[in-house]
């Protein structure tokens, strides 16, 4: 990858004493960063920063955020054209190649993708070493670790065309593996993928159709799904992004390194926000019990805390958010579902958090976490699939991201350091004098 960073200055600094000059580079948007891969070699001193909150571990030029402003941007195309005008297989070439594909490229990638979604039969016997309530996301680890085991040719990083092909390959067999796990959960047999669909019908069919009838999809809900798929496609160096990046740059398999992204989405304070989302209207139940929780979460002493609403990136309005509410509403009328009790929960709340004084000065507007678990909810999904679903449309963020990791010269095996603050050196006491 061709770095493209410019010079912008110097900035100083002093320890005991001496100054040091620190480049100071700028990228294409953002605030500019300072340049401290010579700090520890020339002063003898590390950086400290608890959740590389304030460093930049990489280059990238794949996607963009700007929390203050609410910006989000792959390749340069703002999130919200991306919804609106595109499809998820269209955005998945984007991603990985830079480009929007012409309308030839889009159907031969789109064709190879369907080549691709079956999986090896003696795959799907994995699934019988797990309990049938397991919950979806250990299954989604250990299966798609285990595909590594029938890829080995995907170890050689030199290969492009190996890369390539593996890439081509998560993306086309994860919907088939998660549509699996569904099943698996719900004591259903496995429905295979069929290539006259597009990629989120496919995946709804494979989801809900059963062998006793036939399956109508809904264009208007298949929509949704993609749109959904595209707003989860990738979002920079966030938890689990950077756990793919590290796995990887120790040279593991790609296909280890994007099951350890899937451990790592599994926590609630990142992919599994969706799921404790739902949990949380369920936990408030009826309309009428939202004042009390509102003042719960107002309470500094009150450990409760109001899920998908705020981000940890965006002091704005998460522009995924935007176009998830538009989306939810669609759903919603299509489904004629706005009168049951957990989504007239989940507009009410929603109508208060946009109103309420306490949200707009601390800036906790419902983020997209909020309403993806509601579209999701309203498809049919368990609250146990949706980190799954998640996980599914990062996957290829995650590869992309991994692609360029290999492709940066200035790329190392990821090695954070440490402060010390256990005992100082000590001998050691023998076990009759202790």
């Amino acid at each position: 990858m061709e770095n493209k960073t410019k010079p912008n200055g110097t900035a100083k600094l002093e320890v005991k004493g001496k100054s040091y000059d620190l480049p100071v580079l700028s990228g294409t948007h953002g605030p500019d960063v300072i340049d401290i891969r010579r700090v520890y070699g020339e002063t003898d001193h590390f950086t400290f920063d608890p959740g590389f909150t304030s460093t930049a571990s990489c280059e990238s030029q794949i996607t963009f955020i700007d929390g203050d402003k609410g910006i989000l941007l792959h390749r340069g195309y703002p999130i919200d054209q991306l919804a609106e005008k595109s499809t998820f297989p269209e955005v998945c070439h984007l991603i990985l190649h830079g480009e929007l594909p012409s309308a030839v490229e889009l159907q031969d990638f789109c064709d190879e993708i369907k080549q691709h979604t079956l999986l090896h039969t003696q795959l799907d016997r994995f699934f019988d070493g797990f309990r049938r309530d397991s919950h979806p996301m250990a299954m989604l680890t250990g299966i798609v670790g285990g595909m590594a085991s029938f890829y080995p040719g995907a170890m050689d990083s030199e290969d492009l065309e190996e890369r390539r092909l593996g890439s081509i390959r998560l993306i086309a067999k994860m919907p088939t593996i998660c549509a699996r796990i569904l099943k698996y959960n719900l004591g259903q047999r496995f429905v295979d993928p069929r290539n006259q669909y597009d990629y989120a019908s496919n995946f709804m069919n494979m989801c809900f159709s059963v062998v006793a009838e036939d399956y109508e999809i809904n264009p208007k809900l298949a929509k949704a799904m993609d749109r959904f798929f595209i707003l989860h496609a990738d979002h920079e160096q966030n938890a689990s992004t950077s756990t793919v990046r590290l796995a990887a740059s120790s040279g593991a398999h790609p296909f280890a390194a994007v099951a350890a992204g899937v451990a790592c989405l599994w926590g609630p304070s990142h992919g599994g926000a969706n799921e404790a989302c739902l949990n949380m209207l369920h936990e408030i139940g009826t309309a009428n019990r939202i004042p009390e929780f509102i003042e719960k979460a107002k309470d500094k002493d009150d450990p409760f805390r109001l899920m998908g609403f705020g981000h940890r990136v965006y002091k704005n309005y998460d522009p995924r958010a935007k176009v998830m509410r538009a989306t939810a509403h669609e759903v919603l009328d299509e489904l004629d579902l706005r009168d049951t009790p957990i989504l007239k929960v989940a507009m009410e709340l929603e109508r208060i958090a946009l109103e309420d004084e306490y949200f707009i000065e601390k800036k906790l507007y419902p983020n997209v976490d909020f309403y993806s678990g509601i579209i999701l909810d309203a498809l049919g999904f368990p609250k146990q699939m949706f980190t799954v679903l998640f996980a599914l449309a990062r996957t290829v963020g995650w590869v992309a991201q991994l692609n360029e990791m290999l492709d940066d010269p200035t790329q190392k095996i990821g090695r954070p350091r440490q402060i010390y603050t256990g005992h100082a050196m000590r001998d050691y006491v023998a076990i009759d004098k202790r």
